[in-house]
């Protein structure tokens, strides 16, 4: 008899396919464990808080990590090891997707390292499992007594053919103008993630509604499932915040007004601001410390930043101002330079307020594609976007270690909103990658980066349909009036003291991406609705500083960018311009200093040369060409002799394209051989008088091109 006594609920979605949630059955050591099946796709979540907590902690030491097995989709990894190893950055970005919406709903006073983990136990090629891995993690934690707000949930949410569809299959989802995460509560979204078909600001948000929907349902069934799990009945004890009501007053009167007028003072310096707010903290530090001189740093850090943060969130909503005086709607100051960096194929410097992004631009051949080797995907990847940000872009000594999930989820972000530019493959015929690194660094750096991109193709001379820029916004919003105020290209401080971070990119057209987090619970769809409006003027605003820069894509490539051709040929030749072991390729391309590819496709050799300059390309071109070429009755080629036969010569008359030159067919008069008319490797003058049908043989004659002789008398006087 098994030893577990499963209890499983259900989710039915709206085109009836059911998600299964099951507990009870593995993983019985964790604090919470299920199985979330939909289709033949399952997910093992499981979540492990600590029973203590390092006494130097003072926030939550949260990890959520995601990975796909390669053996629950059939698949042998393709690594040296064969064995799965790092998270790829696919598997990063889902972490991310479920951290975001995961760490805001445990206690603020929880300080007891948590371990969620979610697996790909089995894949179905038609489930996307992103949008089923918060629902696992949620329902985990639900049947767990570890402290948490939730339950909370994420669907994918996607338009196809006009139709809003929740967590649809994997082949429609390429046809979908909005594919978007939206991850929320029962009561209010608190994460969006995707990209879209530059859709207005109201189709985004009816998306956005529409999601929630489905959401309140999978919320519903976890609560159903944490009532029969007795574990989740009640949440575990844990040392709340001591509190000092006194010492709590003390510090809001000795900041707050202070603190008031250095926000109301509008110091555009970050420097400066930082000085300004250091100065009090210290001076009321010194205070206390003499009257006091047990003074517990940790909880006067604690009231000292809630009554500093609760000055300058007050500052900005009565006062409609910002901290470095802008008002709520203002762009900070911009100003770009293209073609900044001589040797790159396309630069580009942007700098908006104390954010700096210098991004380059590479233009490769297919050989530089990127592979592609997931356990629910394999193949090449064409278009790259990598966003670099270093310590020093803070002011900050830090070790490079590579890049991070926030590197990652940075450029997955301004890479799906070029990706929605970019020209198709017969526009395009390179490998593009684009790299940007963040000089500096005060809020919205992903969207510098997208505006950097965007004008470091064109640069590059990429015809890109279109310029994208982008704008993170933020709010303020107070919980008892419900006033608010909702904030234009935020600031880093803007954002740690703010409700929300909500990053938009697009065109002029619409939006083509975004990625939102919230902090606080109830967003309405009004203020949301607000903040994208508020949003795209200024996106608007900020696409037409970039044009003052550079408005079109350039109209040339840079000199020393590699020039592409591409070629269609007969498949039948795709053997010869190879040659044996690749011999003849080879030469080619050491003889032309030119990079040749050949695919088969649709019953066609597509070829693909790029070279460094036109007289490279085009000696490649004529080397193919005359491969490839396919020889026509009735024309005169210039062929050279390969042997000698007692009844003719083989005559090469293009490369690999031997034909008869028969001997009745080399001069009018007759000959009984060939010893002394010709020679092998001697250059003749031929034409093609026939191609037999049945065998593609080549039937060439030289008498054809040659003068008749004159008659002379014959021996009878004759003449």
């Amino acid at each position: 008899m098994p030893n577990y006594n499963a209890v499983t609920k259900h989710i039915t979605l709206p085109d009836g396919r059911q998600i299964s949630i099951e507990t009870g059955k593995l993983a019985k050591f964790a604090d919470g464990a299920v199985v979330v099946r939909l289709g033949d796709a399952m997910l093992l979540a499981t979540v492990v808080s600590q029973p203590s907590s390092r006494g130097d902690v003072d926030f939550l030491p949260l990890s959520v990590d995601y990975q796909e097995k390669f053996g629950g989709a059939g698949n042998i990894p393709g690594s040296f090891q064969r064995r799965e190893g790092r998270l790829s950055d696919y598997e990063i970005l889902v972490c991310r997707i479920v951290d975001r919406i995961l760490r805001p709903m445990f206690p603020k006073d929880y300080h007891y390292e948590v371990q969620v983990m979610i697996t790909l136990i089995s894949a179905d090629k038609t489930v996307q499992p992103d949008a089923l891995a918060a629902l696992a993690a949620s329902a985990a934690l639900s049947i767990s007594d570890i402290p948490f707000a939730g339950p909370i949930s994420e669907v994918r949410v996607a338009r196809i053919d006009g139709k809003l569809q929740i967590n649809p299959l994997t082949a429609d989802i390429a046809r979908a103008d909005i594919d978007l995460i939206v991850g929320a509560t029962a009561d209010s979204v608190a994460m969006v993630e995707g990209e879209m078909n530059e859709v207005s600001e109201e189709e985004m948000v009816e998306a956005i509604a529409f999601a929630h929907e489905a959401i309140k349902e999978q919320v519903r069934v976890q609560l159903e499932l944490a009532a029969e799990v007795e574990k989740s009945h009640v949440k575990r004890e844990y040392p709340k915040y001591e509190e000092n009501d006194d010492l709590k007053k003390r510090i809001q009167e000795g900041v707050y007004e202070q603190a008031y007028q250095i926000a109301k003072s509008g110091n555009p310096s970050k420097a400066g601001r930082k000085e300004g707010f250091g100065a009090i903290k210290k001076s009321l530090t010194e205070k206390l410390l003499e009257e006091q001189p047990e003074l517990d740093m940790k909880m006067f850090g604690r009231y000292y930043s809630s009554a500093e943060k609760k000055a300058i969130r007050d500052m900005m909503i009565k006062e409609r101002t910002r901290l470095d005086g802008r008002q709520l709607t203002e762009i900070r100051p911009i100003w770009s330079e293209v073609n900044y960096l001589p040797g790159a194929h396309g630069s580009a410097l942007f700098t908006r307020g104390e954010t700096q992004s210098l991004t380059t631009v590479a233009l490769g051949t297919k050989l530089d594609e990127q592979i592609i080797d997931t356990a629910m995907t394999s193949g090449y990847s064409k278009f790259m976007l990598h966003y670099n940000f270093p310590a020093f872009s803070t002011g900050e000594v830090k070790p490079n270690r590579g890049p991070g999930r926030r590197e990652i989820g940075h450029g997955n972000l301004a890479q799906r909103s070029l990706k929605k530019v970019m020209p198709s493959d017969d526009e395009n015929p390179y490998t593009v990658r684009i790299v940007s690194d963040i000089l500096e660094s005060n809020g919205s750096s992903s969207m510098a980066t997208v505006c950097a991109g965007s004008m470091a193709l064109m640069d590059a001379g990429i015809p890109v349909r279109a310029a994208v820029s982008g704008i993170a916004m933020g709010l303020v919003q107070d919980k008892e009036t419900g006033e608010y105020a909702v904030l234009s290209d935020i600031l880093g401080d803007e954002d740690h003291l703010g409700d929300m971070d909500f990053k938009v990119t697009g065109t002029e057209k619409g939006i083509v991406a975004c990625q939102m987090d919230i902090k606080i619970q109830g967003l309405s769809a009004e203020i949301m609705t607000a903040a994208l409006h508020q949003a795209r003027e200024g996106r608007l605003h900020i696409l037409r500083e970039m044009a003052k820069t550079i408005a079109a894509p350039a109209a040339e490539l840079k000199p020393h960018t590699p020039r592409s051709h591409k070629m269609l040929i007969d498949k039948e030749f795709i053997g010869a311009i190879i040659g044996p072991g690749g011999k003849v390729i080879q030469q080619i391309q050491k003889d032309t200093n030119a990079t040749v590819i050949i695919e088969e496709k649709d019953e066609k050799g597509h070829v693909s040369i790029y070279a460094s300059n036109q007289e490279d390309m085009q000696a490649a071109i004529d080397r193919i060409r005359a491969i490839a070429a396919v020889p026509e009755i009735g024309e005169t080629y210039k062929g050279k002799v390969r042997s000698i036969q007692p009844y003719g010569a083989f005559v090469e008359i293009m490369p690999g394209k031997d034909g008869l030159l028969h001997i009745s067919e080399v001069a009018h008069e007759r000959l009984a051989s060939l010893e002394g008319v010709l020679e092998v490797g001697q250059e003749i003058d031929v034409k093609l008088l026939d191609i037999d049908k049945k065998t593609g043989k080549y039937r060439l004659s030289r008498k054809v091109l040659l003068a008749k002789p004159e008659r002379t008398a014959d021996s009878n006087g004759a003449a």
